[in-house]
């Protein structure tokens, strides 16, 4: 008979840590979790290997290796697994919670300057130097996942796949990624390593889990549908398709994102898209809330404060809920899951495609920062993005390439970057 009972090594550590130091380190964690996942994972690692033994070097690896096969913010969710390890399942939204709700705080307060403050032409000049940053930053992402993903001729290969199938044929950003998987996991020619099999370790549980979190992330989003407004249900489903789908980190899915709410719902245009995603970037916590900004943004637009506040509350409900269901299923079969073949082929094979959606991302806002028209050639089968010339923005143009020797010159801090790259923003508004 298979043995489906799980790993001993990754079982909960109940009350062997004291809830109100969970409180203390994972409150810290979450408010300096500044400067992307890997200073995040970095932060948690410190605190929770070095500074005290709570994790073993090991067990921190694995649970990483792990939620790195999760959609999702990985951070996020290694946060929430730490705290499911040491305190079970309350441990784990304690951590969860505690790593999200200080960036989220901030990211309502950023929208409510936004919409009151952000059409002054000195403001829209300091948002350009930060859309240019962003482009700096988005090319650096690129750069460093380039170099970790692509090693050989079919990484290539499936990195041109990504960008050709968003940038030339605007395929679905998840059949991309299952298109991606597939190729990934037939990649693995032999089966006599492979473990044999992922079940759950009992029914019941699993099933209680499933239904219980499956129930709080989809159950007020089908509410919506039948009783609440439609942006708000339209924000709802479309973030909790985005939750399933965030394989690879924040920047691969902004493409899908940027192009879906700004071309399908038109909820928001272009250019606020590029200063949501530069403002989330100075926030602590994950950089997917940008998804929070977008849908507060809409929400104002569209019906005032209250709309924003309640847009806001639905794609964090959205988006962050699932991270908790996937770690609670999955969490007791870390070892397992995380040493699969074909589980580890396919996510290798995603983060290669990624590498082509990224690009293709860096691209889009390329074009939307440096010029103010862009015209989309519509052939069979092809649907093609070309800038109008004319419409150069040499503001734009200047300041994108000052970006990247900013960023330079600040070592990547992005504490640093953004409000320099604001300030010649607003320089060049006067000069030119």
């Amino acid at each position: 008979m298979t043995d489906i009972s799980p790993d001993p090594k990754v079982q909960p550590q109940a009350h062997a840590i004291a809830m109100a130091d969970l409180i203390r380190v994972f409150g810290r964690i979450g408010l300096m979790s500044f400067g992307g996942p890997a200073a995040q994972i970095a932060l948690m690692h410190k605190e929770l290997v070095e500074d005290r033994p709570w994790l073993s070097e090991a067990g921190f690896l694995r649970a990483l290796s792990f939620c790195m096969m999760l959609p999702g913010p990985e951070a996020m969710q290694l946060a929430t697994y730490a705290g499911w390890r040491l305190r079970g399942a309350p441990g784990g939204v304690l951590a969860g919670l505690l790593f999200v709700l200080p960036g989220a705080l901030v990211i309502a307060a950023l929208v409510f300057l936004y919409m009151n403050f952000g059409t002054q032409p000195l403001v829209q000049a300091g948002f350009l130097g930060i859309k240019a940053a962003v482009v700096a930053i988005v090319l650096q992402a690129l750069q460093r996942l380039g170099k970790k993903a692509l090693h050989g001729v079919t990484d290539l290969a499936l990195a041109a796949f990504g960008f050709l199938a968003l940038f030339l044929f605007a395929l679905p950003f998840p059949l991309v990624l299952l298109t991606a998987a597939l190729l990934g996991s037939l990649r693995v020619k032999s089966t006599e390593n492979e473990p044999e099999a992922l079940p759950p370790a009992a029914a019941g549980p699993v099933w209680v889990t499933l239904l219980l979190w499956g129930g709080l992330w989809l159950l007020p989003l089908g509410a919506l549908s039948l009783f609440g407004p439609q942006l708000l249900a339209d924000i709802g489903w479309f973030f909790a398709k985005l939750a399933v789908v965030t394989f690879g980190g924040a920047y691969a899915v902004l493409a899908y994102m940027s192009q879906t709410v700004v071309a399908q719902y038109q909820w928001i245009e272009t250019g606020q898209m590029i200063d949501a995603l530069g403002l989330a970037e100075t926030t602590p916590g994950p950089l997917i809330l940008v998804t929070q900004f977008v849908a507060m943004l809409a929400g104002a637009l569209a019906s005032g404060t209250w709309m924003a506040l309640a847009a806001g509350l639905v794609a964090l409900w959205a988006t962050f809920t699932p991270c908790f269901l996937w770690i609670f299923l999955a969490a007791p079969h870390v070892e397992r899951i995380a040493s699969h073949p074909r589980l580890g082929a396919a996510l290798r094979a995603i983060t290669a495609v990624v590498v082509g959606v990224i690009l293709n991302l860096s691209v889009w806002f390329l074009l939307h920062v440096l010029f103010r028209e862009t015209v989309t050639l519509e052939l069979p089968a092809i649907s093609l993005m070309l800038p109008v010339m004319a419409s150069l923005d040499i503001s734009a143009a200047l300041l994108v390439l000052a970006a990247p020797v900013v960023a330079l010159a600040c070592g990547g801090r992005l504490a640093l970057i953004l409000p320099i790259m604001a300030g010649l923003g607003i320089a060049m508004a006067q000069i030119i």
